[in-house]
């Protein structure tokens, strides 16, 4: 029987990848798209030990509209390199464009390919191109990752030429952050070229291929966060010159003039960010050199990351305004404020538009007085009713208020009393594992210098826009018994974060997933410190869900992390 194994199925309903790009030629948006005589000409790929002398591996034989799982249809094949193919495929079942790897199983390298794909799904990151599927099956191995309609490939940003310094900073930026937190989980790329570069339409990177890339190929190195920093500095290279740092023309780029060396960007180009081209520098292998030959080379993408940030911050162009033909400058935006009018001998002279004379007549004083008594009428009833008003506060704020069945209003009376709360779970939908279940008891333990917390999220403020977070998380209350919920006191952990308040219904029995809370008690917004709220009519229910659907801001603008201080619950 074929063996199956599967890792972060069915997750990111944004899948899909980058149009073809004319510039960079047919098959642009896979992770392995490339020709045989392209991986020939880019030689100095970093992350390539040499390896290549395995005898040629005969590439399955399938054709589009074939089906993997009964699920994944083959719509075209993008490269056919080294015994394995890749495709772009759809996902019937999900309705979505993904991409398929695609290998025998028993090639040699199908194994590592399936363990680099399994430990790239779990990292979870979305700066990285997710993998969705990993599956032996039928004697084939396939691994589908996302395919992202709305990026750009760096290959087609560099063949219009060199970057803005903001744009490159940016670039240098994500990348070696995003490289970090990779390696800090302990996997490398060692195959970050500008095809496994993606900006999406909102201007951020992304980087496909981790670690499966280098496993299609055989890659290994024996320093791999070196390998993968000195990729980052030959990408911010190409971005700052639009030339490839290497002898050899590569990726659509020129290579750097035979027998000159490594060359600072600019000195290659005029114009170039000295900041920028330093630390290009530091981030490539040139035996220990530096545009500066002062600031120590960066090893590892911490060591860039950290010397990206600890740069002046590098602000995006001013946008240049371009007035339309209809559009005619005052006198003052012209230049001759408080100047005399200019008297040519060709200029026509201007007619001067003269002010309609003031109402000295009988009838104009007559209307003036008129209005004045008007307006002298609605001043005193509007300080007549203001007056009114401040009478009937003082009434009810003292002694004397009347309570609802003793001959007053019949108003809504505000809860007074904390309901007992028996036990209280973390909200964990669908399955999807938990963030700090253990930590739950503490959103309701009567201390409010204990709480739920999540740990730091960096991309997005949805829980860094995991597929298996898009119901967000929170703490599920559970009162032992169903009782009438009049009111609701969350103290949050931080300010800032979207939360909602939902009940479920009498019936309810261990609710799990969002359906199961039927009934809103609060609206979906985004909080301060507190949520409070006092309900017309109270619900009857034992089971309260504070969920959490953004996170706030953590220490830096693309980090967020929240978490709940204390819950109460409020009857009459």
């Amino acid at each position: 029987m074929a063996e199956r194994s599967t890792a972060a199925v069915d997750v990111a309903d944004n899948s899909g990848d980058d149009p073809l790009s004319a510039q960079a030629g047919k098959a642009t948006n896979d992770g392995a798209a490339e020709t045989e005589d392209t991986a020939k000409k880019s030689a100095p790929d970093t992350g390539s030990d040499g390896q290549g002398t395995e005898p040629t591996i005969a590439t399955p034989e399938l054709h589009s509209g074939h089906k993997l799982a009964r699920r994944y249809r083959l719509e075209e094949c993008v490269t056919r390199l080294d015994g394995f193919s890749s495709w772009r495929a759809v996902d019937e079942k999900l309705r979505r464009a993904v991409g398929v790897h695609l290998l025998p199983a028993d090639h040699p390298r199908a194994r590592s390919v399936l363990a680099a794909a399994r430990s790239s799904a779990l990292l979870g990151d979305p700066r990285f191109v997710q993998v969705l599927d990993a599956v032996e099956e039928n004697d084939l191995v396939y691994v589908v990752h996302e395919w992202i309609p709305d990026a750009t490939e760096l290959t087609a940003l560099l063949a219009m030429g060199p970057m803005e310094p903001h744009d490159a900073y940016q670039l240098v930026d994500q990348l070696s952050q995003a490289m970090a937190a990779a390696h800090r989980e302990g996997l490398a790329h060692l195959k970050l070229t500008p095809g496994a570069v993606l900006r999406s339409s909102t201007g951020q990177y992304r980087i496909r291929g981790l670690a499966v890339n280098a496993a299609l190929r055989g890659i290994t190195a024996e320093r791999p966060q070196r390998t993968d920093t000195e990729a980052i500095g030959a990408l911010l290279y190409a971005a700052l010159t639009q030339r490839w740092p290497y002898e050899s023309d590569a990726y659509g780029l020129s290579g750097l003039p035979k027998g000159v060396g490594l060359v600072a960007p600019d000195q290659v180009r005029a114009g170039v960010h000295r900041g920028l081209s330093e630390l290009a520098m530091r981030a490539l292998v040139n035996d220990g050199a530096t545009a500066s030959r002062q600031e120590p080379p960066c090893t590892t993408p911490d060591e860039l990351a950290k010397a990206v940030a600890s740069m002046p911050r590098i602000r995006p162009p001013e946008p240049s305004f371009t007035a339309s033909p209809d559009y005619q400058q005052t006198t003052y935006q012209q230049g001759s404020y408080g100047r005399p009018a200019h008297h040519g001998g060709s200029a026509a002279p201007q007619p001067v538009p003269v002010p309609p004379a003031p109402l000295e007549s009988r009838t104009g004083r007559v209307l003036k007085w008129g209005v004045a008594a008007l307006l002298i009428a609605a001043l005193g009833l509007g300080s007549w009713q203001i007056a009114d008003k401040l009478i009937d506060k003082d009434k009810g704020s003292g002694s004397t208020q009347t309570n609802p069945g003793e001959g007053g209003d019949d108003k809504v009376k505000a809860p007074d009393k904390p309901l007992e709360i028996q036990d209280a779970s973390e909200f964990v939908p669908n399955g999807s594992g938990g963030i700090q279940e253990a930590d739950a008891p503490n959103a309701v333990d009567g201390k409010p210098d204990t709480a739920w917390i999540t740990p730091r999220y960096d991309g997005a403020a949805n829980f860094g826009n995991l597929p298996f977070r898009r119901q967000g998380s929170g703490i599920i209350v559970d009162l032992g018994k169903v009782q009438d919920v009049a009111g609701i006191e969350v103290v949050m952990y931080r300010s800032g974060q979207k939360v909602e308040v939902l009940a479920a219904g009498e019936d309810a029995s261990d609710p799990t997933s969002l359906e199961d809370f039927s009934e809103r008690l609060t609206a979906l917004e985004t909080a301060g410190k507190d949520v409070k709220a006092t309900l017309d009519k109270p619900t009857s229910t034992r089971y309260v869900l504070v969920r959490v659907t953004e996170l706030a801001p953590d220490s830096s603008p693309s980090s967020f992390r929240g978490g709940i201080s204390e819950i109460t619950l409020l009857g009459r």
